[in-house]
């Protein structure tokens, strides 16, 4: 891949925010050309053998439910076959046993492509007795199994990818019609992880744009409704503490994202649609420097965050209105209630809800459920737990 370098950044304590870098290549050759470490060079080649090692090192988690099969096939098919791929389903095994329905179609894709999958469900009790018996209960519900959710899901997957070994985990949502976007978004965690210069970094993906039927006709739209919200908002939070306008951030709910393991495994979770908007939230939290760091090694390092901008449109499943402002409507509770808040920004959260007509005139914002960072876990319990299920020894193999 050919991107360009970050053009402007901004820093908030140990918190690196990278300024929205261009693809310029999807595919920029086998080998470094000659021009790529020039000092002044703001166009960055990184060739196929270096991604490649990358996506070795890399789990793609895809958490997914009652998601139509050729989506999820569209999907493997353009995960890059050095990735391991982690599918968790949250789908019903009645009336009709879709989940079932959804292993067959992955078995059979592994069966010609020889390519390692694990496929776990989201309500399955060894996983619960994993997370309860090394200590994470705050995942479960009150049946003892772990609640319905996106982001109950995600973090499934990343414990999976954990316990896998794996240095990097990316995230992919199951509804997206264009497998050559999946394609580009995977290459563009991988480059962006041979850029930095930390342990600790995050890609946050943004649409290059989202077409939608205008009239009869294709209108490529820039921004989603709610990302624009969510992204004003974040920008906000960030000004009103450098005391400098920003507009930065572009990817407050990028749903694609990835993270190396080691900044995973120290940022909380919060449930629901807030998760993709809480992980900056959370980063700001705790390595803004508004409080001491418990983290002294990140503090150090730093946090680098890259946007970067796809080459392919990103289109996939509308859900309707209601689903665009519980969108909002998670975004902005989770700003209101984070410890970083300022009383300004908490005003302007409450007016533009009410606008909304997302909470009454006297009402405040709900909390939203938030996680611990799984790297509290007891992983010797968690991994002792899973013996014997059908995907231990995937994992055992993964990790070698």
């Amino acid at each position: 891949m050919r991107i360009e370098l970050p053009r402007e950044a901004q820093r908030f304590g140990a918190n690196l925010f990278y300024g929205v870098q261009k693809v310029y290549e999807l595919d920029s050759g086998p080998v470094a050309d000659s021009l790529t470490y020039e000092p002044y060079f703001v166009i960055r080649q990184v060739p196929y053998e270096t991604l490649n090692e990358i996506e070795k090192q890399m789990a793609i988690v895809v958490p997914m439910m009652n998601e139509r099969l050729r989506l999820l096939e569209g999907i493997l098919f353009a995960i890059p076959h050095s990735c391991l791929t982690i599918v968790v389903s949250n789908s019903p095994g009645e009336p009709v046993d879709r989940y079932n329905m959804e292993k067959n179609a992955l078995e059979n894709f592994r069966m010609f492509t020889k390519k390692d999958i694990l496929v776990a469900h989201q309500k399955d009790p060894a996983i619960a007795k994993a997370f309860a018996d090394a200590g994470y209960t705050a995942i479960l519900g009150e049946d003892g199994r772990i609640k319905d959710g996106k982001a109950e899901g995600m973090i499934i997957g990343t414990m999976l990818a954990w316990l896998a070994g794996k240095k990097y985990i990316g995230f992919i949502d199951a509804d997206n019609y264009i497998p050559g976007a999946v394609f580009e978004y995977v290459r563009a965690y991988a480059t962006s992880f041979s850029l930095s210069q930390s342990s600790y970094s995050m890609v946050r993906m943004l649409w290059h744009s989202k077409p939608k039927i205008v009239e009869s006709n294709l209108y490529f739209a820039k921004y989603g409704r709610a990302s624009v919200i969510t992204n004003d908002f974040l920008n906000r939070l960030i000004s009103y503490h450098t005391g400098f306008e920003t507009e930065v951030i572009k990817t407050g709910n990028a749903g694609e994202h990835a993270m190396s393991t080691s900044l995973a495994l120290l940022l909380d979770y919060a449930a629901g649609y807030a998760i993709e908007p809480y992980h900056i939230i959370n980063l700001i939290e705790k390595f803004g420097g508004l409080s001491e760091s418990v983290h002294p090694e990140v503090m150090k390092q730093g946090v680098n965050v890259y946007q970067i901008e796809s080459r392919n449109p990103h289109l996939h499943a509308s859900k309707g209105e209601k689903h665009v402002q519980s969108m909002i409507s998670s975004s902005l509770q989770a700003l209101y209630h984070s410890s970083a808040a300022s009383q300004t920004l908490k005003q302007e959260i409450l007016a533009e809800m009410r606008r909304r007509r997302l909470i009454g005139r006297d009402e405040e914002p709900a909390q939203v459920t938030r996680y611990p960072a799984l790297g509290s876990i007891d992983r010797d319990k968690f991994i002792k737990a899973l013996d014997g299920q059908p995907f231990a020894a995937m994992l055992e193999k993964s990790s070698l």
